[in-house]
């Protein structure tokens, strides 16, 4: 029993001692003039910025650039 609570707190320091993944994104996007984000999400290669306006922005994640708008009702 003691074995097994020494392997667990040895994993839990080597799991809480690596740095946590970051996604890599541009450093900076454009939103249409007018637009702030609410809600960001993030896919293989993309990700998606809903904006205040009804309007779901779809970028791609290493360039940043725009790949398709989408009207939400």
């Amino acid at each position: 029993m003691i074995v097994g609570l020494v392997i667990v707190i040895v994993l839990l320091v080597i799991r809480l001692s690596t740095p946590p993944a970051v996604p890599a994104l541009p450093d900076t996007i454009t939103l249409p003039e007018g637009a702030s984000a609410q809600a960001v999400t993030m896919g293989a290669d993309w990700f998606g910025v809903v904006t205040d306006d009804g309007r779901f922005l779809i970028f791609d994640r290493t360039s940043g650039a725009l790949r398709q708008s989408v009207t939400l009702d």
